[in-house]
């Protein structure tokens, strides 16, 4: 390892995927990941005994490569064992600001409860392990440029109230649950910024008005209104500009978008087939600089983002992407890799995993009990892939939990609203959290409650109150079913008739799917969970998988005969495969946990795009594609023919 008193690098953010938050950049960020000094607390004996403080150095006799969690290889310090409280502590160069600026600390994700001193004076706490948070460290800056950041997370192993998603309670992996992550998963980063700055943004799209919005939040109230320019291009193309002047702390700009009116918006609008993103730019700048106090509201704070034009629904059982019917082509995703866990094993690795779904024919993935990194994100927005988002649960049911759960979803909403491939929000999955929300009028009315305030704060997208079963109020009704048989999904899910009995009825997996008998108001029905196909064990200690197979014909053919009768259903709407990689002991991935395929990924994609009975046109797509392929193959065509 190399010394953690290194200067960390100053980075530009002209690449958004460098930057570790790629929606919302300025012109240069100072990157502390690398090597930190790092101990173990077993004993919870560092508050006590003031490891904050800069002389306490000789306590962190260990070092830790960040953002890596400590049970993972590539941390190198690979402990998976229980260790509830962890330290870091590193030195970096940061002279005091000018011009009444502010230097500004960010994490992205740190598993759970998070403490963070500079130079011994504490400047901050957050509690949540999956969403980012920052700190204003300039009054804690020291002269002299050298300065020092500690960190103390806690994360309590065995704590059922912490949403934790599929980390294991247990000192090992098991059933479905797999190593922890605890501490720092996600990058750290410096910047400095004016006095007055963006704080926080959001991007929303009104096709049929031909209109964006642009909800903003400033650092504070200004002490009188600046100037905010906001400028939205297309490759380099003018789409929409517009000046405001901005007075109060949060407002809303919205942006007419001429070309998104009168027939012209196909070209811009964002799908998985042709995912268009539009570059943004605010720049903030002083305006009406009477009755300013101590230069606070200095000028010239600027920021890059991007968004995607485009809309999602529902209507008549089928999801909506931009007001037409669009079939659902998923895939699991766990987002876990051997050798780093939670953490992705680098910035290229989160590009590769969408890539490899993309190439199997998957048009979306759901995002399994995890809150994604936001350059995964940005790379499903830049290559065009769906997100479900779901939250990591917890695994009881009390007050702290709902409060704990409440508070991290409502942050989860707000980081990752803005994001054209978001197109679902899942707050609870299987009833973990809710164990007994088929007869609680209390638990039921949690799952309803977090519905509707995700619908409060994002309405622009479809929302599950639970998905699996056990629904309360729901957009979608998702359906997990792992029936070995393609004919058992044709039994259930075939016609009308039958249908209705697996929705209203004891439900595929001993619960009801519907829990309050709702009246069907075109929600779409997905199959959000099947398959989970694994080779047979050979002699492993841990191993587990729905259902086996024994050969990679034998796998391809299951597959294909389940993904099939899925197609040939009219009344599903899509469908979510289980699951993308192996993952630990669970051995059911299309994908090896090294990203190798099991089967050619072109007979994968064949299957999965096969064309779908619920979208009748898919058919005439389908007939449509081979017919242009079986033209461009025809011998003796000439270049401009095969072009075409």
């Amino acid at each position: 390892m190399t010394d953690p008193t290194t200067d960390p690098p100053a980075r530009s953010s002209a690449d958004p995927s460098a930057h570790p938050r790629p929606q919302f950049r300025r012109e240069t960020w100072t990157d502390l990941c690398g090597v930190w000094r790092f101990a173990f607390d077993d004993g919870d004996a560092g508050l006590g005994e003031r490891w904050f403080e800069p002389a306490s150095a000789e306590v962190f006799d260990r070092a830790i490569r960040v953002p890596y969690p400590p049970e993972s290889k590539l941390s190198e310090v690979h402990d998976p064992g229980f260790h509830p409280v962890v330290w870091y502590e590193r030195t970096f160069t940061a002279d005091l600001p000018t011009d009444g600026n502010r230097v500004l600390l960010h994490f992205g994700a740190v598993d759970y409860s998070t403490t963070v001193w500079v130079n011994g004076l504490r400047v901050g706490g957050h509690e949540g392990g999956h969403t980012p948070f920052t700190f204003d460290i300039t009054e804690a800056l020291r002269e002299g440029g050298e300065q020092t950041v500690v960190v103390r997370a806690e994360d309590q192993p065995t704590d059922a109230s912490q949403p934790r998603g599929k980390q294991c309670r247990s000192l090992g992996p098991e059933g479905i649950f797999y190593d922890r992550t605890t501490g720092i998963w996600q990058p750290v980063w410096l910047e400095t910024v004016s006095a007055l700055h963006v704080a926080d943004l959001a991007w929303a799209t009104d096709l049929e008005a031909g209109t964006v919005q642009l909800e903003l939040t400033l650092s504070r109230t200004p002490v009188s209104p600046v100037e905010l320019d906001v400028r939205l291009d297309l490759a380099g193309d003018l789409l929409a500009r517009q000046t405001v002047r901005v007075g109060e702390q949060t407002s809303r700009v919205v942006l007419t978008v001429p070309d998104l009116l009168g027939g012209r918006a196909g070209r811009l609008l964002w799908s998985p087939e042709s995912p268009i993103l539009v570059d943004a730019t605010l720049a903030l700048r002083g305006g009406d600089r009477h009755g300013q106090r101590d230069g606070r509201d200095q000028p010239g704070d600027e920021v890059s983002s991007y968004l995607g034009l485009r809309s999602v629904g529902f209507r008549d059982g089928l999801f909506l992407l931009n007001g037409r019917p669009y079939y659902l082509r998923m895939v699991l995703e766990q987002g876990f890799w051997p050798q780093s866990h939670l953490a992705a094993p680098d910035a290229d690795a989160l590009r590769r995993e969408v890539e490899l779904i993309k190439e199997l024919g998957f048009t979306g993935a759901r995002i399994h009990q995890k809150i994604e990194d936001p350059r995964f994100l940005y790379w499903c927005d830049r290559l065009g892939l769906l997100v479900w988002g779901e939250m990591a649960n917890a695994f009881e049911f009390s007050t702290r939990a709902v409060d704990r759960l409440t508070r991290e979803w409502t942050e989860v909403v707000r980081r990752d609203r803005s994001h054209p491939c978001v197109v679902c929000w899942v707050p609870l999955n299987e009833s973990w959290g809710v164990p007994h929300i088929a007869t609680s009028a209390q638990q039921r009315s949690f799952a309803t409650a977090l519905y509707h305030l995700t619908r409060a704060i994002d309405p622009t997208r479809p929302v599950i109150s639970n998905d699996g079963w056990e629904h309360t109020d729901s957009d979608i009704w998702g359906v997990h079913d792992y029936t070995p048989r393609g004919a058992s999904i044709d039994e259930r899910y075939g016609s009308p008739e039958s249908l209705d009995r697996t929705l209203y009825g004891p439900g595929p997996g001993r619960r009801k799917v519907l829990l309050t008998d709702p009246v069907r108001e075109g929600q779409p029905v997905v199959l959000t969970e099947f398959g989970g196909l694994s080779y047979l064990p050979e002699g492993e200690d841990k191993w587990f998988g729905y259902s086996t197979v024994d050969s990679p014909e034998a796998l391809r053919d299951r597959f294909g005969e389940l993904v099939g009768a899925i197609l040939d259903s009219p009344e599903l709407a899509g469908f979510c495969y289980t699951q993308l990689t192996d993952t630990q002991q669970e051995r059911n991935g299309l994908l090896t946990e090294d990203r190798t395929p099991k089967l050619p990924v072109e007979q994968v994609r064949e299957i999965v795009s096969g064309p779908s009975r619920a979208i009748p046109a898919e058919e005439i797509d389908a007939y449509r594609l081979a017919a242009r392929q079986a033209q461009r193959r025809r011998p003796g065509r000439s270049g401009k023919e095969a072009a075409r």
